[in-house]
């Protein structure tokens, strides 16, 4: 595996880290055949005693720390939650990188004709039983599916709400941000449908204004998603309750927009009942 050097995440000029976040090199993943750094956000009380932790899981985790490790901007992840710990909300936050060119491979475990994808199921196997046993026994975590949830934006957006219905014995929160549910001609819609409800907490986000690289206009994006709000309804998720529904009507496709609404995904997702 790896000697598990864990590391402070450098900072400093061009670094915009704040709080303790830790960095794990070239962890080796037996089911992708390749490796990533980890990187792990620990709350401000983390070393002042004994507390355990949930977690939350996050893809794309070069973007959510530090200006000089992203490629398209931050979700300042770390700044949020030194905020939210002042409210009394604390969490360890684990981001796992993207693995480049293999990013829209690994986050859908359908095939799209044009943009490949079908490594989803293995990437996930990775995050369960690879990065989420070593998080577990590194830290001090609560390691039970209600304490632990998964998050992703677009293609990790999507990757976040198969993870919880493909393994809810692991994942009892999803954070489904801007989800590309569009991919693999909208295999997603029929997995879910044809999935077992397990009880949790759900929350789902878009934009109006959701245009995208790959040149998916915002509407079709919007109605995809509201399709998805439809159809999640009908599987007995309750409004308020269970599941949060957010339709941004300023919402763009990037991480600053994602990173203006993730304290009240959190919030919902992890704070009290």
């Amino acid at each position: 595996m790896n000697m598990l050097r864990w590391q402070a995440h450098p900072k400093g000029p061009g670094h915009t880290v704040v709080g303790d976040v830790r960095v794990l090199k070239g962890l080796y993943s037996p089911q992708l055949g390749n490796r990533r750094d980890l990187l792990v956000y620990l709350p401000p009380s983390y070393s002042a005693g004994q507390k355990r932790y949930p977690v939350l899981y996050m893809h794309d985790g070069q973007n959510l720390f530090d200006d000089a490790t992203s490629y398209v901007g931050e979700w300042h992840v770390d700044r949020s939650m030194e905020g939210l710990a002042e409210e009394g909300l604390e969490a360890i936050v684990v981001g796992i990188p993207n693995a480049g060119t293999e990013r829209l491979n690994e986050y859908s475990p359908f095939r799209d004709p044009r943009h490949g994808g079908g490594k989803g199921q293995r990437y996930l196997e990775f995050l369960t039983a690879t990065v989420k046993p070593l998080i577990d026994a590194e830290f001090r975590t609560l390691p039970s599916r209600e304490a632990t949830g998964v998050m992703g934006s677009s293609m990790g957006g999507l990757i976040s709400l198969y993870a919880y219905y493909r393994f809810p014995e692991v994942f009892g929160r999803a954070g489904v941000v801007s989800p590309s549910f569009w991919f693999a001609e909208g295999a997603i819609y029929g997995y879910v449908e044809g999935a077992a409800q397990a009880a949790g907490r759900l929350y789902m986000d878009v934009g109006y204004r959701e245009i995208t690289l790959s040149h998916v206009s915002s509407r079709r994006y919007l109605e995809g998603v509201r399709r998805m709000n439809r159809l999640l309804l009908a599987k007995g998720w309750t409004k308020g309750r269970d599941y949060l529904y957010v339709e941004d009507k300023e919402g763009v496709h990037n991480e600053a927009h994602w990173a203006r609404r993730f304290p009240q995904m959190m919030r919902f997702l992890f704070g009290p009942s």
